[in-house]
């Protein structure tokens, strides 16, 4: 009996489906081969390996190589130097401004030594605080014309350097946890509510920091404590270089963290259109610009994935500036984050033509006025709502 016209079309359908399916299982098996022979390659690669000369004594024979806690001493050893190496260059960074200016030491969550500094006007009432989160391999230190411009208006700003970035602790370049820098981010927001009691504060976070900043604000307890955020280029949204680096990278984070991707390195790229900048920031001893970490890496694909999925259940008050030439962070991310916010006071700049850097711009002092600008009308609505309240 023939097969109606109907009864065809059904069995195609059906048929493209199974070998869809199929396909996808197929692609998804070969991913997994091949993240798991990348893997053991690496293993075999960064295993040592003991080479003995044939000409070799059975005496030279006979002495054993280091032993692991003795390299993990070593290493320990070695990333204590280049810590304080560090945290004395951090101290010696000219601040810019004519407050109270000053460097401390603040203990985290992990109790790790983490390097801070706090930029207050002179006089005149504070009317609210900036916190900086900086963003991947820079420092706190880079911020203080910014934090000179916001004291002029009677801003207070305090900045801290993440682990292993600026002054304080850990291996420089390296982030075993972008959750380690949030819940940091967290009790440094509480330690400068403690010391400013009724003061309005503000998280500002700039690239990786911006993601940090947006991850720390989705606590309701953390929301509580904040007038409002802002983000400046704010990493949403990233993606790996292929598809394959995203699936190998959880299990290279694993077995090898701190290992180096040399092609990852993306300081060829342009972050500011002003050539004195760009020479500031690269000439930084205390700016990072080796090839980023396995796991650092990895924890920004993790954040920004999780950020980007969350895009609706965001309700903090939020200024985003984004460039639309940026070329390491996506302003469209940033244009979907608002467009999905659920926050009710939210407000974004797209500046067309401008980079990664923004307050790093030759029109550096119209995005900082821009920001004192946000924050003195959020100022106004959150006092206004106190005064309703009475």
């Amino acid at each position: 009996m023939a097969s109606t016209p109907a009864e065809m079309e059904q069995l195609t359908s059906g048929a493209s489906n199974r070998i869809i399916f199929i396909l996808r299982t197929l692609r998804k098996c070969l991913v997994f081969v091949l993240s798991l022979v990348l893997s053991l390659l690496l293993i075999l690669r960064l295993r040592p390996r003991r080479r003995v000369s044939p000409l070799s004594s059975p005496e030279e024979e006979a002495v054993p190589a280091p032993s692991r806690r003795w390299r993990r001493k070593m290493a320990w050893k070695l990333e204590e130097e280049d810590t304080a190496r560090r945290r004395s260059l951090a101290e010696g960074v000219e601040m810019a401004g004519d407050g109270q200016i000053s460097c401390s030491l603040f203990y985290g969550r992990r109790g790790n030594a983490l390097f801070s500094r706090s930029w207050l006007p002179i006089s005149g009432e504070l009317r609210g605080i900036l916190i900086i989160i900086h963003g991947l391999n820079e420092h706190s230190g880079r911020y203080s014309q910014f934090a000179k411009q916001l004291n002029s208006s009677n801003l207070g700003v305090y900045a801290m350097d993440w682990i292993g970035h600026g002054g304080s602790d850990g291996l420089h370049g390296y982030v075993p946890s972008l959750d380690y820098v949030v819940s940091d981010t967290e009790a440094f927001l509480e330690k400068i509510r403690s010391e400013n009691p009724g003061v309005p504060c503000f998280l500002f976070g700039h690239s990786t920091g911006g993601a940090v900043v947006l991850k720390a604000a989705s606590s309701p307890s953390i929301e509580d404590m904040l007038a409002g955020i802002v983000l400046t280029s704010p990493a949403l949204r990233v993606k790996p270089a292929h598809p394959i680096v995203g699936a190998i990278a959880p299990i290279f984070s694993l077995v090898a963290p701190r290992f180096q991707f040399k092609g990852a390195n993306k300081r060829g790229i342009p972050v500011s259109r002003d050539p004195e900048a760009l020479l500031a920031k690269y000439s930084d001893p205390l700016v990072y610009t080796g090839p980023i970490r396995v796991r650092t890496g990895h924890e920004i694909l993790r954040i920004t994935a999780y950020l980007t999925r969350n895009f609706k259940s965001v309700t903090v008050p939020f200024f985003v500036l984004h460039g639309t030439e940026d070329k390491v962070t996506d302003p469209l991310a940033s244009q979907d984050l608002y467009n999905q916010a659920a926050s009710v006071f939210k407000d974004i700049k797209l500046y067309d033509g401008f980079l990664h850097d923004l307050l790093f711009e030759p029109e550096r002092e119209e995005v900082g006025r821009d920001i004192i600008d946000w924050m003195m009308k959020r100022l106004d609505d959150v006092n206004g709502s106190a005064a309703g309240i009475w």
